[in-house]
């Protein structure tokens, strides 16, 4: 059994799945994520889409699918008696199963450690008695657990298998019939929930309004994630924008390495945009409970993974009110208007990634979750 609740835990699950079979042919998954899951034959037991939050004050709403799931997949582990439990960020959630999984002795694989280094730290010693190997992908979240007693394995980054691009930037342009002709290509990535979308997407297309201002004609990019339709989209300013706002649902990769710059919600993307060595500002909003609960508890200086692997500043973060058009668009005109700013932005990307470790994380994770079964 598998289970995560986001659109990189499906990716990094779905990796994860590929390189066991690769090992183990015969493997049959269930559990809860995304497409990605499902295309590597997952069967799915409960939409995890319905999971996908993020802040405190926002898992209230979604008690009741907490509770199904949770009573779900539960039964299904006494049932089926899975040889593995593999469990991918969701925390609390996981947590919750993972602590059923151990009353029945199924071994507990946790892959992608839970965000303890940033807050409630105390769950280390919950996750030492429940969890049987953790596979981390952080080198500082290594430091982290085994200066509290508690070992673990650091498998290096499964982005950097994954993240490629498979066409030159003009081949992408031209495939999409857009001839920059000198102006510059901006990114806008708001993110792959409905919620970050709706908060983030009018503050970044208000941005490049400004932008557009200042810089004159820009052509923006948009990737729309598979788990979003064109009415999470609605609404949000894009028809009335004025701005030349391509959205693109493939090719992922080809796209980000495309853009001179973005603007990306704090998340995952970072990394990737890291990998690609493209420019970027980070930006993030979350409810003012949320907030005010986050800045009481959480233990770190950096909201980014960029700038808490680098452990110094590397990007702009502009969070909750800081999170503004007019400063967004402020530093991504640094960006844009200075090649040096961006020059230097580049050299200290390369430097974050090369910490990252080397290539090869899920195939070194798929070694370790299979080395927890009795199988034969």
């Amino acid at each position: 059994m598998i289970v995560t609740g986001e659109a990189s835990g499906d990716m990094h699950g779905a990796n994860l799945i590929k390189a066991m079979r690769a090992i183990q042919p015969d493997l049959t998954v269930f559990g809860m994520g995304g497409d990605a899951l499902i295309e590597q034959g997952m069967e799915p037991l409960y939409d995890a889409a319905k999971l996908s939050v993020v802040g405190l004050s926002e898992v209230f709403g979604h008690l009741h699918d907490i509770v199904a799931a949770q009573r779900l997949l539960g039964r299904k582990l006494q049932t089926a008696r899975p040889g593995v439990l593999i469990l991918i960020d969701l925390p609390d959630f996981n947590l919750m199963l993972a602590a059923k999984a151990k009353k029945l002795s199924i071994p507990v694989f946790y892959y992608v450690s839970p965000q303890v280094w940033a807050w409630r730290g105390g769950r280390v010693k919950k996750i030492k008695r429940l969890v049987d190997r953790m596979a981390v992908i952080m080198p500082f979240e290594r430091d982290f657990y085994r200066s509290r007693g508690m070992e673990v394995d650091f498998v290096g980054h499964p982005l950097l298998d994954e993240v490629r691009v498979c066409k030159s930037r003009e081949q992408f342009l031209a495939e999409h019939d857009i001839r920059p002709e000198g102006q510059r290509i901006v990114g806008i990535l708001p993110g792959s929930r409905r919620r970050e979308v709706s908060t983030m997407l009018p503050i970044f297309i208000e941005a490049g309004r400004l932008m557009r201002d200042k810089l004159g004609p820009l052509t923006f990019l948009l990737p729309v994630a598979p788990s979003l339709t064109e009415g999470d989209l609605a609404g949000c300013g894009l028809e009335e924008s004025g701005l030349d706002i391509r959205l693109i649902r493939a090719e992922r990769y080809d796209l980000m390495a495309a853009c001179d710059a973005v603007m990306a919600a704090s998340g995952t993307v970072t990394l990737e945009l890291a990998i690609l060595n493209v420019p970027m500002v980070v930006s993030y909003r979350v409810s003012p409970l949320t907030y005010f609960l986050g800045r009481r508890f959480i233990k770190v200086a950096f909201a980014s993974l960029i700038n808490l692997i680098a452990g110094r500043k590397v990007v702009a973060e502009l969070l909750q009110e800081d999170a503004t058009p007019e400063n967004i668009s402020a530093e991504l005109a640094r960006l844009l208007g200075d090649h040096r700013v961006a020059t230097v932005m580049k050299e200290e990307l390369a430097g974050v990634v090369a910490g990252l470790g080397s290539p090869g994380a899920s195939r070194r994770a798929a070694e370790l979750a299979l080395g927890l079964t009795s199988w034969d």
